[in-house]
């Protein structure tokens, strides 16, 4: 990682001014940090205690949560929409393919929502709760911690269909990713940014070897992608044998650290071992490819503009004021 010296005033001033214009976005969110100091003073103490607990018994809990958090917002903006329950008339997102198994840490929002509760009954949301859930995921991966402003309240709808018109597939290509997460109001940079999540998990092999098949069949060759190295497709093809279905069967995101938020996610873009199409294809443009370069090298600043990403993503099309509800159940609608 380089000092801070490697970083050019300019860039450094135009990081402070984007974390400045993404924290000033909750006035007109009416999001605000400390939302619950005076309602509930425990609540994100709560929370944390809750993921703490969970990451101790299991990792996998952590990037877990954070992959939630981003797949509420981007359905429906972030309103805890994606820890409702299908019912006998309803699929709900979280049993949508691509929703269902990859997604873990629903028990972690269950915990806290329970003691919150008990302690300021109907005041926290469950959209915050998830929020706050994944900002401690990121600290605990020894992530940069973050403020998160709150106020969010809990959507209503929660369906299948909507998830795959919304969340970018493993196998996008570059303009893809930019679109899908233009279609969000967050910039290419901001793409590459959070796109450094995948820096802590893991994916199951069934999306390797049948969605995003990068290791036998790439766009109908009958062979790997001759862009990943070779090395790494050897070790995955051991890993994730052809055709394999098996939903036990996973891979790391980063081999090298898969429980630490660090930088790493770009070394290995720099060296072919992206996962997934969609992370490599950040080397297909010069100003992606340069933001990979700038992050691989300087892991503070990609802290910098992961926490303004990630907190200008928490307040995509978020319900304020009356609209919306508090959950009791976050499984369950009101």
């Amino acid at each position: 990682m380089s000092s801070l010296t490697d970083i050019s005033s300019s860039t450094v001033l135009f990081v402070l001014f984007s974390v400045f214009c993404c924290l000033s976005v909750h006035l007109e969110a009416q999001l605000q940090v400390g939302f619950y100091s005076q309602t509930c003073p425990s609540a994100e103490q709560i929370v944390r205690e809750e993921v703490v607990k969970g990451f101790m018994n299991n990792q996998g809990i952590a990037p877990g949560l954070v992959r939630m958090h981003f797949h509420d917002c981007f359905i429906h903006g972030c309103d805890g929409s994606v820890l409702i329950d299908s019912t006998s008339t309803n699929t709900a997102e979280k049993d949508s393919p691509i929703n269902n198994p990859s997604l873990r840490g629903f028990e972690i929002i269950d915990n806290a929502k329970t003691r919150l509760e008990a302690q300021c009954s109907g005041i926290v949301s469950c959209a915050d709760i998830l929020a706050f859930a994944a900002r401690d995921s990121i600290a605990i991966t020894r992530g940069p911690f973050y403020n998160v402003p709150a106020g969010r309240r809990d959507g209503r709808v929660s369906l299948a269909t909507d998830v795959k018109s919304n969340i970018p597939a493993p196998n996008f290509n570059l303009n893809q990713l930019t679109q899908n997460f233009g279609n969000k109001g967050l910039t290419q940079d901001e793409m590459v940014t959070l796109s450094g999540a995948h820096t802590i998990g893991r994916s199951h092999c069934s999306i390797l070897t049948n969605v995003d098949n990068r290791l036998y069949n790439f766009n109908g060759t009958n062979g790997p992608d001759p862009t990943l190295d070779s090395k790494y497709v050897a070790q995955l093809q051991q890993q994730c044998p052809n055709g394999s279905n098996d939903t036990n069967s996973a891979v790391p995101m980063d081999p090298a650290s898969p429980s630490v938020t660090d930088s790493d996610y770009y070394c290995n873009l720099l060296a072919n071992r992206g996962l997934f199409t969609s992370d490599q294809s950040l080397l297909t443009d010069s100003t992606t490819a340069n933001a990979v370069n700038q992050n691989s090298r300087n892991q503070f600043l990609w802290f910098l503009k992961f926490k303004a990403a990630i907190v200008k993503m928490g307040q995509i099309g978020v319900n304020t004021g009356t609209d919306g509800e508090i959950r009791t159940n976050c499984r369950v609608i009101n």
